[in-house]
């Protein structure tokens, strides 16, 4: 069986926008990580005025990981 140029070119578009899709979940993964760390250590106070200007989703999201990381 004879591979196209077309073939490749596909296969390759297709193997850069899976490594784009990956990078983008593992950055955003990250950032979520780096900010549950330091409101973990921040006094409640302060956390509650910081999670209360995030978009309510992302503050109960926030919640839970830190009730199942830093009190379960």
């Amino acid at each position: 069986m004879m591979i196209t140029g077309t073939e490749i070119t596909v296969w390759t578009i297709s193997a850069l926008l899976a490594i784009g899709v990956g990078w983008s979940r593992y950055a955003k993964w990250k950032t979520r990580d780096k900010l549950v760390r330091e409101l973990a250590a921040m006094d409640p106070d302060r956390r509650e005025k910081v999670l209360s200007r995030l978009s309510p989703k992302l503050a109960i999201e926030i919640r839970q990981e830190l009730m199942k990381r830093f009190r379960g």
